[in-house]
C-alpha cells in the first residue's frame, strides 16, 4: 500500500467543502427558525387580522389597545429571536457531518499519531487506517436540516397563524391595511388627499352565490342577484366622494349621496356611481328570481279505507321551501237533498302542508300528498283543491283550482252506510239534529229486519236519545263532534264487524261485496272486500267441520245416510268458484258476478261438511289433510329428484342422457318408475297413450326446464298453503305443533323456490330436504292429532289410522306403497340430509377411484360407478 502523507490528509478534507457547507446552511437555517417561529407566528396573526379588515369593525380605543398588544408582542419575540440565535461554527458542521459516517472518518483524518510514530511498521499501519478513512469521509453527503419545533410549539399556533393569514388572502385584501393609517392622529390631512372607498355586494344567502367585493371589480357590467345587499365605506374627508344609484328604487337625497356609510337593497337593474379619486361605476344587471309554480297531475286516488293520493308537482329556480294544500267546500256543486238542503254550519278550510322531497334537488320535484279525510264532514263531496308553493324569497305561487270529490272511506253495509249519511248531516248543521232522530227510528221500526245483534240495536238507540236530549238544550260545537265520533265507531263496527258466529260474517261480507257491485266501487275496494269474503268463507268452513266432528262423536249421522243424492262440493271448487266471481268483476261483468255470488251464498247456508265412516269408505278431514300432505310430499319429492338430476348434468354433461339410454328398456308402460322420473308432478301429467321410451323421456327432460322447475315449486308452496288453512285440530298442541312445521315446510319452499331461479341447485335441495322434513313432522303431529281424537270417541269403532298405519309396516318399519308396493316415503336415514350425504359418498368414489394402488377390479366397478351416476 502506498504511504498516506499529510497533504493527502488535507486534500481529503478538501474534498468535503461543499457536503460541509450544505450541512453549515441547514445547521444557520435551523437556528433561524428555532429563534424567530415566534416572530413569524405574531407577524402572520396581525398581518391576517388587518387584511380581513377587523379593525373597521371595532371601536377605535380596542384597535389602539390590540395595536399596543401587537408590538409588545413583536418586540417580545425579537428580543427572543436574538437572543436565541447563535452562528453554527465550522467544527460544529465537520461534527454533525462526522456523525452521519460510520467510523467517525472525518475526526480520523484530523488526529495524529499518539505513540509509536518513530516505529516505520506503526507508522505504515497508521497511514493505512487514514487512507481508509479517506475513502469512507469521500461518500460524505450534506447533512438536511431539521426544522422539526413541534416540542418547542406544543399547540401548534405557528399552523394556526398560517391559516389566518390563508383565508386573509383568499378573502380579504391588502388594501385594508391602510384604514389603520385612518385612526393616527392627523390622519384627516393624509386622507384629505388620498380619499378611499370599499364594497362588497352581498348576494342572499338561499342563491348559493359568493360575496361579491367591488374594489376588484373593473368598471362595466356586473350581474347580481335580485335582493343582493351593497355596501359601500367612504373614506376620507366627507364630500370627497359620492355614491349614486338607481337600483334600489329609493328617492335621491343630495344630502346622503356623500354619507361614509350606505347600504341598499338591489331591487331593480340599473347603475352603481362612485364620483371622486380612484371612484368607479357599474351597469347593474339583475338576475330575476321566479316565482315557484305548483300544479295538482292528476285527480286523487283513494285506497280501500277512505286514504287519499294526490300527485302534484313544483318547481322553482332555487328550490321550493314548503307548500301547502286548501280544500274549499265547492257548494254550488253539492247535490242539496235531504240533509244538505239546510245552509251548511261556518267550517274552515281544510290546509295541509304539502310534503318536501327530504333530500336531493328541490327546484323541480313530484310528490304525493297522502292524507285520510274519512272523517271530515266534507268527505266524498266536491271541493275546490288549491296548492300554494313558497320560495326562499317569500314568493308565492297557487294551483288553478281543481273540483275534485274529496275522498273518503266508503261503507257498504247497508245500516253503515245509513248511519254515515246521518252523521255528514249532522256535520253539516246542528239543525239536522231532529231530522236524524227522526230518521234513524224509522230506519230502527222493525229491529228484527236491520240489526244482526241485539246491542247493535241498544248503542244506536243510545247514541240518538243522547242526540235528542242535548239537542233540545243546543248543541254546541263539542257535543256535535262527540256525537258524530260515537256515530263514526257505530259504523264502523257496523261495517268491518264484531260478530262470532261465523255465518254471520259470511252474510256479513257477502252483503257488503253485492253493495259494492252496485255502486259501483273501485278496484282496490273490491279487492279488500274479496278478501274479506275468502276469510269468512274460511271460517264459515271451519265452523262446519267441527260441527260435523262432533255430530259424528254424538252419533247423529242419521241425515248422511241420505246424502247420495246431495251435490258434494270441496275446498278447490270453493276457492275456483270464488276466483270466477272475482274474475267477473274485474272484467266488468257485474250482472253475471252478482248472479254467482248468490249461487255460492245459498250453497254455502245449505252446506253440511260430512265426515265419512268406516263402513261406507269416506274421511274425515283429518284423514282428507292426511292424504292431501302426503300428496304434497310425494310431490315435493319428486321436484328434489329432478333437482338432483339437473345438478348431476350440470357437474357431469352426458350422465343423464347415458343412464336415460341404460334404463330405456325398464321403464316402459305407465308404471310407477316414470313417473318418479317426471319429477313426482302427478298422475294427472300422464296421458292413458303414453308409453315410456327415450323419446317421451328426453323430451320431458327439456321441456320441463329450470324455470318451470320454479314454478312448479312456487305451485306446491300455493297448495301447501291452501293445505294449511283447512288443516284440523286447531287448538290442540298436536294442532298447533303440525301447523308450524306447515309454516317451517313453506319457508323452506319459498328458499327452494329462490335457489332454483338462481341456478343453486345445491341450495335448492338443501331447502327441499328441509321442507320435506318439516312436512313429515307436520304428518306425524297430525296422526297423533287424529290418535287423540280417536281416543275421546265412542268405544269399539276400530282401530285409529296411526294404528292401522303401525299394522301394515314390514318388519323394515316401511310403509305400504300408494299401489300395494313396499315403500316409504320416509328416507332410511331418518334426521340426516340424504343429498348431501350422497354429494359424500360421490366424493369418496372419486377420491377412491384416483388411487392407482387399489386393485384393477375394485378401479373398474368405481369406474362404472362414477359413469352411471
Amino acid at each position: 500500500m502506498a504511504s498516506f502523507s499529510k497533504h493527502d490528509v488535507r486534500r481529503g478534507l478538501s474534498a468535503l467543502r461543499w457536503p460541509l457547507f450544505w450541512t453549515r446552511a441547514g445547521m444557520y437555517a435551523e437556528m433561524l427558525w428555532r429563534a424567530i417561529w415566534p416572530l413569524a407566528t405574531v407577524v402572520l396573526l396581525i398581518l391576517a387580522v388587518l387584511m380581513l379588515g377587523l379593525q373597521d369593525s371595532v371601536l377605535v380605543e380596542v384597535v389602539w389597545v390590540g395595536a399596543v398588544v401587537a408590538v409588545l408582542a413583536v418586540l417580545a419575540t425579537l428580543f427572543y429571536a436574538i437572543k436565541r440565535f447563535t452562528t453554527p461554527s465550522r467544527a460544529a458542521a465537520f461534527v454533525r457531518l462526522d456523525e452521519t459516517l460510520p467510523g467517525r472518518p472525518i475526526q480520523a483524518l484530523m488526529d495524529t499519531q499518539a505513540v509509536g510514530d518513530m516505529d516505520a511498521a506503526s507508522t505504515a499501519v497508521w497511514r493505512a487506517h487514514q487512507a481508509r478513512m479517506a475513502e469512507r469521509a469521500a461518500t460524505a453527503q450534506a447533512v438536511p436540516a431539521d426544522l422539526r419545533i413541534a416540542r418547542r410549539d406544543p399547540y401548534a399556533l405557528r399552523y394556526v397563524a398560517a391559516l389566518l393569514f390563508g383565508v386573509a388572502l383568499i378573502f380579504g385584501s391588502i388594501l385594508r391595511i391602510g384604514s389603520v393609517a385612518d385612526m393616527t392622529p392627523g390622519a384627516g390631512d393624509g386622507l384629505a388627499a388620498g380619499p378611499v372607498w370599499e364594497g362588497w355586494a352581498e348576494s342572499p344567502r338561499y342563491t348559493g352565490r359568493p360575496t361579491i367585493y367591488l374594489n376588484d371589480i373593473a368598471d362595466g357590467m356586473l350581474d347580481v342577484p335580485a335582493g343582493s345587499l351593497i355596501t359601500l365605506r367612504l373614506y376620507g374627508e366627507v364630500g370627497a366622494l359620492s355614491v349614486t344609484e338607481t337600483v334600489s328604487g329609493r328617492a335621491s337625497d343630495p344630502a346622503t349621496v356623500s354619507n361614509p356609510e350606505q347600504d341598499f337593497t338591489v331591487i331593480n337593474s340599473g347603475d352603481i356611481a362612485i364620483a371622486g379619486p380612484g371612484g368607479r361605476a357599474w351597469a347593474i344587471a339583475v338576475i330575476p328570481d321566479s316565482a315557484p309554480t305548483v300544479a295538482v297531475l292528476d285527480d286523487p286516488e283513494s285506497d280501500a279505507l277512505g286514504e287519499m293520493s294526490l300527485p302534484f308537482a313544483a318547481t322553482d329556480d332555487y328550490g321550493v321551501e314548503a307548500g301547502e294544500a286548501r280544500f274549499v267546500l265547492d257548494l254550488p256543486m253539492v247535490d242539496r237533498r235531504h240533509g244538505l238542503t239546510i245552509a251548511p254550519d261556518a267550517r274552515p278550510e281544510i290546509a295541509v302542508a304539502l310534503p318536501m322531497p327530504i333530500a336531493g334537488d328541490r327546484s323541480d320535484f313530484e310528490e304525493v300528498l297522502i292524507e285520510d279525510f274519512s272523517e271530515h264532514p266534507w268527505a266524498n263531496l266536491p271541493v275546490r283543491v288549491v296548492l300554494n308553493a313558497l320560495d326562499a324569497s317569500e314568493q308565492q305561487a297557487e294551483s288553478e283550482p281543481r273540483q275534485i270529490i274529496l275522498p273518503g272511506r266508503r261503507f257498504f253495509d247497508p245500516l253503515a252506510a245509513a248511519v254515515i249519511e246521518q252523521r255528514r248531516d249532522l256535520l253539516w248543521s246542528k239543525g239536522n239534529a231532529k231530522r236524524i232522530s227522526q230518521i234513524m227510528r224509522a230506519v230502527a221500526h222493525l229491529p228484527d229486519d236491520v240489526f244482526r245483534k241485539e246491542v247493535d240495536q241498544l248503542r244506536m238507540r243510545r247514541i240518538f236519545k243522547r242526540l235528542e236530549t242535548l239537542a233540545s238544550y243546543g248543541l254546541t260545537d263539542e257535543q256535535q263532534t262527540q256525537i258524530a265520533r260515537d256515530m263514526w265507531d257505530f259504523a264502523l263496527g257496523l261495517e268491518e264487524g264484531d260478530l262470532s258466529g261465523a255465518l254471520e260474517r259470511l252474510r256479513q261480507a257477502q252483503e257488503r261485496l253485492n253493495q259494492a257491485m252496485r255502486d259501483g266501487a273501485s278496484q282496490a275496494e273490491i279487492e279488500e272486500l274479496m278478501r274479506d269474503l275468502r276469510r269468512a268463507t274460511e271460517d264459515y268452513m271451519q265452523q262446519l267441520s267441527r260441527q260435523a266432528q262432533q255430530e259424528n262423536q254424538e252419533g247423529q249421522d242419521g241425515q248422511q245416510q241420505n246424502s247420495q243424492n246431495q251435490m258434494q262440493m270441496n275446498q278447490d271448487d270453493l276457492q275456483r268458484m270464488m276466483d270466477r266471481i272475482q274474475e267477473l268483476m274485474e272484467q266488468g261483468r257485474m250482472a253475471e258476478a252478482e248472479q254467482a255470488l248468490q249461487e255460492l251464498q245459498e250453497m254455502l247456508e245449505n252446506m253440511r261438511v260430512t265426515q265419512g265412516e268406516g263402513g261406507e269408505g269416506g274421511q274425515s278431514p283429518g284423514e282428507q289433510a292426511m292424504e292431501g300432505l302426503a300428496e304434497t310430499l310425494r310431490e315435493q319429492q319428486g321436484l328434489s329428484d329432478q333437482a338432483f338430476r339437473d345438478l348431476q348434468e350440470q357437474f357431469n354433461p352426458g350422465a343423464q342422457a347415458g343412464q336415460s339410454q341404460g334404463n330405456e328398456g325398464s321403464n316402459g308402460g305407465q308404471g310407477q318408475g316414470e313417473q318418479h322420473d317426471q319429477g313426482g308432478t302427478g298422475q294427472g301429467e300422464q296421458s292413458e297413450g303414453q308409453q315410456g321410451g327415450e323419446g317421451e323421456q328426453q323430451g320431458e327432460g327439456q321441456g320441463q326446464g329450470q324455470e318451470s322447475l320454479a314454478d312448479r315449486q312456487q305451485a306446491l308452496r300455493d297448495e301447501l298453503n291452501r293445505q294449511q288453512g283447512n288443516l284440523p285440530g286447531a287448538g290442540t298442541p298436536e294442532g298447533d305443533a303440525a301447523r308450524d312445521a306447515l309454516d317451517r315446510a313453506g319457508r323452506a319452499m319459498d328458499n327452494a323456490e329462490d335457489a332454483l331461479r338462481q341456478d343453486d341447485f345445491a341450495g335448492a335441495i338443501d331447502n327441499q330436504s328441509q321442507a320435506m322434513e318439516a312436512l313429515r313432522e307436520s304428518m306425524r303431529s297430525l296422526g297423533e292429532a287424529m290418535q287423540q281424537e280417536a281416543q275421546g270417541g265412542e268405544q269399539g269403532q276400530g282401530t285409529s289410522e296411526s294404528d292401522r298405519r303401525a299394522d301394515a309396516r314390514d318388519p323394515l318399519g316401511r310403509d305400504p306403497g300408494s299401489n300395494g308396493s313396499v315403500g316409504t316415503e320416509e328416507g332410511l336415514l331418518q334426521g340426516e340430509d340424504v343429498y348431501r350425504r350422497a354429494r359424500d359418498l360421490l366424493d369418496e368414489i372419486r377420491r377412491r377411484s384416483g388411487d392407482g394402488e387399489r386393485p384393477d377390479v375394485e378401479l373398474e366397478y368405481l369406474k362404472r360407478l362414477l359413469d352411471r351416476f
